[in-house]
């Protein structure tokens, strides 16, 4: 049964999910959606909140990029899961898979809806979602001392969170340059195969992108 995954290149959670594919070497087919029919429609009627990424898997159907890599990890285990078997790693991996969610992608996705202008409340310059990126940089920072990826010794499921993560954050309010080891750590994450496959194949959209791509800056 083939893997059918939902998704959109430029969407940070679809770069998510693609890249535990491409870490733990999956073939899946893609349905793009980027308004063309009948996907659109289809997808609609699959699931009506129509946010993505979703897989189907025969009878599966799985929403929520997190719970997709959870479930493909299941699915196909191999010596380096990308959620640990040890189960307070684990744990550890699944809480900052929430912070990067939670402190870098929401403080992000709130500067992009109000360059859209769907915030209802002013913000000149964006400053309360700058000062809450600059808090999440300060806290990945000290937690980055001495580490190469955020949750465990090996690529988890809290580094696929993060890549797509780091790369928006630092489009929105670049990570200044005294935060050495979050800057480090976002250049390790977009250089790693996996997400560097993902971020390659959303190149064609960045233009779409509402507070303006960075020119030479991944």
């Amino acid at each position: 049964m083939p893997l059918v995954i939902y998704l959109h290149p430029l969407s940070s959670y679809s770069q998510k999910a693609k890249t535990a594919f491409y870490e733990k070497d999956l073939a899946f087919e893609v349905k793009l959606l980027d308004g063309c029919e009948p996907i659109a429609s289809e997808f609609q009627a699959k699931w009506p909140i129509k946010r993505f990424p979703v897989l189907e898997h025969g009878g599966d159907f799985i929403f929520e990029a997190t719970s997709i890599i959870e479930y493909i990890d299941l699915l196909h285990p191999t010596d380096h899961p990308l959620l640990p078997a040890d189960a307070m790693v684990a744990n550890r991996v699944r809480m900052w898979d929430r912070f990067f969610d939670n402190y870098l992608q929401y403080p992000q996705q709130r500067m992009v809806n109000a360059s859209l202008g769907r915030e209802v409340e002013p913000d000149d310059n964006y400053i309360r979602w700058r000062q809450a990126l600059e808090t999440a940089y300060g806290i990945l920072d000290e937690h980055m001392k001495g580490r190469q990826w955020v949750a465990s010794e090996d690529f988890s499921l809290a580094d696929c969170s993060a890549a797509p993560a780091m790369l928006y954050a630092d489009w929105a309010h670049p990570v200044p340059g005294h935060f050495e080891n979050v800057r480090a750590y976002r250049t390790r994450l977009l250089q790693r195969p996996s997400y560097a496959r993902a971020l390659d194949e959303a190149r064609p959209y960045r233009h779409l992108y509402p507070l303006g791509a960075p020119v030479g800056r991944d």
